[in-house]
């Protein structure tokens, strides 16, 4: 996809340089229009470890050109207790399966690895690294970009892909008003461990934590990513062990989540995290202004889903305002409605939906988590959660993605 001059009516700038800044450049790239991407770092960069993708973002990816040996391998999700109790086994849809030519719903990938084809799609001069945005100016027509090193940039559309603490959401919205969820996010990977049941990924839970963890792929090469969730604060000390600290949780949990301590580099293959959230928005867009990913929905792990979603709406938006001239702002308007009724309610069930999971998990004192123990171990309770909660909307989400079947 050769870059093409900056063309009055297709001028579409994004500020950000994660997955969904770059997810929304390749679709609206792929679409002739004219992009330029800003980045605040010396370079664009997925942070992070591994990280789950699902079978609609699968496709996308492939949409853009990326060849499928990079996803990995399909998983089996298992929901169990800390001891290896199986509560719920996450079903595939056949039709979805047919009509995708995708098998299976979860395929896990270092973040890295699959971030890194996604750059080798969009031309070096369309990013323009160093750039750190402070704030636009809006026109009738237009809509100007302003930077902390002096440039100024005029485009027809401004995206905002700047993650959870965008300039340009607040701008446009004001005051995210983030908040703590109560819960720390301790992601890692590590290499490939013989013995683990290929295509079989485990959820699984305490009284008070989640340990889980799914085959991946990174750089064409097998591996794990795993991860442990635990109740947290704002200011809860950080451990200054934290293999010490895992081992702790994990010494009493089923084979094998505790082999992964001893396959994981502490110092290079965990990641740790505050997980914050926002109050749910109803409108992203403003005028000429629209955002995507975490600086209008930030996502709690238990969607497994915020690199995922970004890379959706980026699709979307691309979609949503493909052959329009961008100069016309009633064409915008309509480009940007349309994409909030594909994307707003959705997202925010999601959102809402893990948020609400997690407090079930990580926030229930005694006795309440001893009884909801036993209802998840004995009754299918769980398994009616995760399917009308998560799988229902999803899977509806991807069967109206026509243009992505391959039958």
């Amino acid at each position: 996809m050769a870059q093409n001059s900056w063309r009055p009516g297709k001028r579409v700038a994004i500020v950000g340089g994660g997955p969904g800044a770059i997810s929304t450049g390749i679709a609206f790239l792929k679409r002739g229009f004219d992009v330029r991407i800003f980045e605040r770092q010396p370079a664009c960069k997925a942070i992070g470890g591994a990280v789950l993708l699902s079978t609609p973002v699968l496709a996308i990816l492939r949409n853009y050109g990326i060849d499928e040996e990079h996803f990995g391998s399909y998983t089996v999700t298992h929901f169990t207790n800390e001891t290896g109790g199986k509560r719920v086994e996450l079903p595939f849809n056949a039709e979805i399966e047919r009509k995708m030519g995708i098998k299976g719903w979860h395929y896990g990938v270092l973040r890295s690895s699959i971030f890194k084809k996604m750059l080798e799609l969009v031309p070096d001069e369309v990013i323009s690294a160093g750039h750190e945005f402070t704030h636009y100016v809006e026109q009738e027509n237009e809509v100007e970009l302003h930077f902390k090193n002096g440039q100024q940039i005029t485009a027809d559309i401004l995206v905002g892909a700047d993650g959870i603490r965008s300039q340009v959401s607040r701008q446009a919205f004001g005051d995210p008003q983030l908040f703590h969820c109560g819960i720390r996010l301790w992601l890692a990977w590590c290499d490939y461990i013989p013995g683990i049941p290929p295509h079989t990924g485990f959820i699984s839970h305490d009284r008070l934590h989640q340990a889980s963890f799914f085959p991946m792929t990174h750089d064409g090469k097998p591996g794990f990513e795993w991860w442990v969730v635990e109740p947290s604060w704002e200011g809860k000390p950080i451990p200054t062990d934290v293999k010490a600290h895992l081992t702790g949780i994990l010494k009493n949990w089923a084979q094998p989540m505790p082999r992964f301590l001893d396959a994981t580099n502490f110092d290079t293959q965990v990641y740790q995290w505050e997980i914050y959230n926002r109050p749910s928005l109803k409108k992203w867009s403003s005028g000429r202004v629209v955002c995507v990913g975490d600086a209008v929905h930030p996502v709690s792990p238990y969607a497994a889903y915020g690199m995922g979603m970004a890379i959706e709406d980026g699709y979307f938006l691309a979609r949503a305002l493909d052959g329009m001239d961008l100069r016309q702002m009633r064409t915008v308007s309509a480009g940007f409605e349309l994409y909030e009724q594909e994307r707003v309610d959705y997202v925010n069930h999601n959102m809402e939906f893990a948020r609400y999971i997690g407090r079930l998990f990580h926030s229930v004192p005694r006795p309440l988590a001893n009884i909801r123990d036993w209802i998840f171990d004995y009754t299918p309770l769980l398994g009616y959660f995760m399917k009308s909660g998560y799988l229902k909307n999803s899977e509806e989400e991807t069967l109206r993605l026509k243009e992505l079947h391959v039958c």
